[in-house]
């Protein structure tokens, strides 16, 4: 049986595990949760009533943060000519073509996102083995592969973050980080269930989002009531 520290079980007192909790409660309930020694990652973590082996029933996509993630995010992008130029002048952190892809097969990976144009595509394909696992293969459904780089750029330092299922049918979202304000922490959760609910697949039948819940890093789990999202949870 997994063993539990003494903080944890402090804050796990104050969360009634059976309650679902508003959106706005479940973050006041949050932030007078105790606080770790360090700036932990606010979460959102779903489960969704959709089976993920098929493939008319994927839910991937990305969400913009109006609050940012709080996270300093490593951008590489691969482009030539002026696109290149875009997305130097939109502080890309690292910009290239052929030696940027030799880099990356060379097995160097310091970056969080990497943005391609279309026309690039080719190349970057042949890092599939080494970007696949990883999860950092761009794809047009995620606005990475693009051919407004500093558009994408921008929004990917602002805070945009990418959510994609799992093979147990869930979902994990960073929010911010609990140095934020609580309205803040709001805001960013409610773009991030708005999303998902967006997302829903035409094949999706049955209560779509079965269950949802915010933490933060070293904390446990709160309910989350997502009926006021009124569209989560018809099918």
């Amino acid at each position: 049986m997994r063993k539990r520290s003494k903080a944890y079980k402090v804050k796990l007192e104050k969360v009634d595990k059976a309650a679902k909790l508003p959106i706005k409660k479940a973050v006041d309930l949050l932030v007078t949760l105790p606080k770790a020694k360090f700036d932990e990652t606010v979460d959102l973590s779903f489960k969704l009533g959709i089976d993920p082996k098929q493939s008319d029933q994927n839910v991937r996509g990305t969400v913009g943060l109006p609050k940012g993630s709080g996270k300093k995010v490593r951008v590489a992008v691969v482009a030539d000519g002026e696109a290149a130029n875009k997305a130097k002048a939109a502080g890309a952190d690292h910009v290239g073509f052929e030696d940027l892809i030799g880099k990356i097969k060379g097995g160097w990976l310091e970056f969080d996102i990497l943005i391609s144009t279309p026309s690039a595509m080719n190349q970057v394909r042949t890092l599939g083995k080494v970007l696949g696992p990883k999860g950092l293969m761009p794809n047009p459904k995620t606005g990475t592969v693009t051919e407004q780089v500093d558009v994408a750029v921008k929004e990917s330092k602002a805070g945009r973050v990418e959510f994609r299922i799992d093979k147990g049918a869930c979902i994990h979202v960073p929010a911010g980080k609990m140095s934020f304000k609580k309205e803040d922490i709001e805001e960013n959760c409610r773009a991030i269930i708005q999303a998902i609910v967006r997302a829903k697949p035409a094949a999706s039948k049955g209560v779509y989002i079965e269950s949802c819940t915010l933490s933060s890093t070293m904390g446990p789990g709160i309910r989350v009531d997502v009926n006021e999202f009124s569209k989560a949870v018809v099918s």
